[in-house]
Protein backbone atom coordinates (compact mmCIF):
# COMPACT_ATOMS: atom_id res chain seq x y z
CA UNK A 1 0.00 0.00 0.00
CA UNK A 2 1.28 3.52 -0.87
CA UNK A 3 1.66 6.77 0.91
CA UNK A 4 -0.76 8.31 -0.56
CA UNK A 5 -3.78 5.37 0.11
CA UNK A 6 -2.09 5.06 4.01
CA UNK A 7 -3.10 9.16 4.07
CA UNK A 8 -6.81 8.22 2.21
CA UNK A 9 -5.86 10.45 -0.63
CA UNK A 10 -4.47 7.30 -2.83
CA UNK A 11 -7.50 6.30 -5.44
CA UNK A 12 -8.60 2.77 -5.38
CA UNK A 13 -7.69 0.46 -8.12
CA UNK A 14 -11.28 -0.86 -8.53
CA UNK A 15 -12.98 3.36 -7.86
CA UNK A 16 -12.96 4.19 -11.83
CA UNK A 17 -15.11 0.62 -12.16
CA UNK A 18 -17.44 1.27 -9.28
CA UNK A 19 -18.40 4.82 -10.48
CA UNK A 20 -18.93 4.07 -14.28
CA UNK A 21 -21.04 1.20 -12.70
CA UNK A 22 -22.91 3.61 -10.99
CA UNK A 23 -23.64 5.81 -14.56
CA UNK A 24 -21.34 8.65 -13.18
CA UNK A 25 -21.37 11.71 -15.14
CA UNK A 26 -18.18 13.10 -16.44
CA UNK A 27 -17.47 16.42 -15.70
CA UNK A 28 -14.55 17.94 -17.97
CA UNK A 29 -13.68 21.05 -16.08
CA UNK A 30 -11.54 22.44 -18.68
CA UNK A 31 -12.53 25.70 -20.47
CA UNK A 32 -14.96 25.42 -23.37
CA UNK A 33 -12.25 25.82 -25.94
CA UNK A 34 -9.96 23.42 -24.26
CA UNK A 35 -13.03 20.86 -24.36
CA UNK A 36 -14.00 22.03 -28.10
CA UNK A 37 -10.19 20.90 -28.88
CA UNK A 38 -10.92 16.94 -27.71
CA UNK A 39 -12.93 15.35 -24.89
CA UNK A 40 -14.70 12.11 -23.71
CA UNK A 41 -17.25 11.05 -25.76
CA UNK A 42 -20.58 12.22 -23.84
CA UNK A 43 -18.78 14.32 -21.39
CA UNK A 44 -20.07 17.49 -19.59
CA UNK A 45 -18.24 20.73 -19.84
CA UNK A 46 -18.08 22.71 -17.06
CA UNK A 47 -15.07 24.86 -16.78
CA UNK A 48 -13.61 24.95 -12.67
CA UNK A 49 -14.15 28.71 -12.37
CA UNK A 50 -18.09 28.24 -13.06
CA UNK A 51 -18.21 24.54 -10.97
CA UNK A 52 -19.28 26.22 -7.40
CA UNK A 53 -21.94 28.36 -9.39
CA UNK A 54 -23.23 24.64 -10.64
CA UNK A 55 -23.42 22.90 -7.30
CA UNK A 56 -27.26 22.46 -7.34
CA UNK A 57 -27.66 21.56 -10.35
CA UNK A 58 -24.82 18.73 -10.15
CA UNK A 59 -26.52 17.61 -7.36
CA UNK A 60 -30.09 17.59 -9.03
CA UNK A 61 -28.63 14.99 -11.17
CA UNK A 62 -28.19 12.28 -8.15
CA UNK A 63 -25.25 10.51 -9.81
CA UNK A 64 -21.92 10.08 -8.79
CA UNK A 65 -19.34 12.35 -10.69
CA UNK A 66 -15.78 12.04 -12.50
CA UNK A 67 -14.49 15.28 -13.03
CA UNK A 68 -11.13 15.52 -15.21
CA UNK A 69 -8.95 18.16 -16.92
CA UNK A 70 -5.84 18.27 -18.75
CA UNK A 71 -3.67 17.11 -16.32
CA UNK A 72 -5.32 16.18 -12.70
CA UNK A 73 -4.77 19.77 -11.36
CA UNK A 74 -8.19 21.71 -11.69
CA UNK A 75 -10.30 18.51 -11.55
CA UNK A 76 -8.58 18.03 -7.98
CA UNK A 77 -9.62 21.41 -7.11
CA UNK A 78 -13.10 20.35 -8.46
CA UNK A 79 -13.50 17.32 -7.05
CA UNK A 80 -12.45 18.77 -3.69
CA UNK A 81 -15.45 21.32 -3.94
CA UNK A 82 -18.19 18.94 -5.09
CA UNK A 83 -16.83 16.20 -1.96
CA UNK A 84 -17.25 19.55 0.18
CA UNK A 85 -20.71 19.60 -0.90
CA UNK A 86 -21.47 15.98 -0.49
CA UNK A 87 -21.42 15.01 -3.87
CA UNK A 88 -19.86 11.79 -4.79
CA UNK A 89 -17.35 12.36 -6.71
CA UNK A 90 -13.15 11.12 -8.01
CA UNK A 91 -10.78 12.54 -9.43
CA UNK A 92 -10.16 11.24 -12.85
CA UNK A 93 -7.07 13.04 -13.42
CA UNK A 94 -5.85 13.84 -17.03
CA UNK A 95 -8.85 13.43 -19.41
CA UNK A 96 -6.92 11.51 -21.98
CA UNK A 97 -5.43 8.69 -19.72
CA UNK A 98 -8.85 8.88 -18.20
CA UNK A 99 -10.34 8.19 -21.58
CA UNK A 100 -7.58 5.16 -21.52
CA UNK A 101 -8.59 3.49 -18.94
CA UNK A 102 -12.15 3.55 -19.17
Amino acid sequence: MGLLNLLGLGAKPDNLSEFVAKNAVIVDVRTAEEFASGHIEGSRNIPLDSIAAKVSEIKKWNQPVIVCCRSGMRSSQAASLLKQNDIEVMNGGGWQNLQRRL
